[in-house]
């Protein structure tokens, strides 16, 4: 909640509120505690990001279940979750936006030599299919839903992996390069905004063209 708490810091700064929230996603209490929380500094709620998430590197025969049902606990469970509780609010002021982040581990099978996570791409695929289907069925409350699907982009998590296989990671890529901050921020804007107002279901690759091989 650092991390955020700092965000929303350097937001106020230019004069546009903010809240920092601590939550544990997979928890429906701290789900609700959190929407009640936004509801009272805000008054409403127009977008949910769903961007929490982990993975675990192991090969498939050695991933322990119990990481296993970590990685979906964040993965897709959270996002159900938070779906649910901030859904019920869009259903009644008739409108909403949905961003799942999920990636493109969840589209296509990875070369193992760079992404070794069967639990992580098995759980972003699941977060795939549940924005299709939540957007389908949600249509009718003028609730759009789309996920984001980012290729490898560097992060705090996964440098040490990136170090390991940089070759072998950038030689899938067509833009021979990995993803930024400034890759992802156009695309969240747009589907936050009035813009993706006939956008739903979509599944938006943001990988340098790592699956358009």
């Amino acid at each position: 909640v650092e991390v955020c708490a700092e965000a929303a810091a350097q937001i106020e700064k230019i004069g546009v509120k903010a809240l920092a929230v601590g939550c544990d996603v997979t928890k429906p209490d701290q789900v609700e505690a959190m929407k009640a929380a936004v509801l009272k500094k805000f008054g409403r709620v127009d977008v949910l990001v769903n961007n929490a998430g982990r993975a675990w590197a192991a090969p498939p025969e050695d991933t322990p279940l119990e990481r296993w049902q970590q990685v979906f606990d964040l993965n897709i469970t959270a996002p159900f979750l938070c779906a649910q509780v901030l859904g019920r609010e869009f259903i009644q002021q008739k409108r909403g936006k949905i961003i799942n982040i999920a990636s493109i581990a969840g589209l296509v099978g990875r070369n193992p030599q760079a992404y070794n996570s069967i639990a992580y791409g098995a759980s972003k695929g699941a977060l795939v299919n549940f924005t299709r289907d939540l957007a389908v069925k949600w249509a009718q409350h003028n609730i759009q839903v789309n996920a984001i699907c980012p290729g490898f982009f560097v992060t705090p998590i996964n440098e040490k992996l990136y170090a390991k296989n940089k070759d072998n990671i950038e030689r899938e890529i067509p833009l021979k390069r990995t993803g930024g901050p400034d890759d992802l921020k156009g695309i969240v804007v747009l589907l936050a905004s009035p813009a993706s107002d006939f956008m739903t279901g979509a599944i938006i690759p943001v990988d340098g063209g790592a699956v358009a091989w």
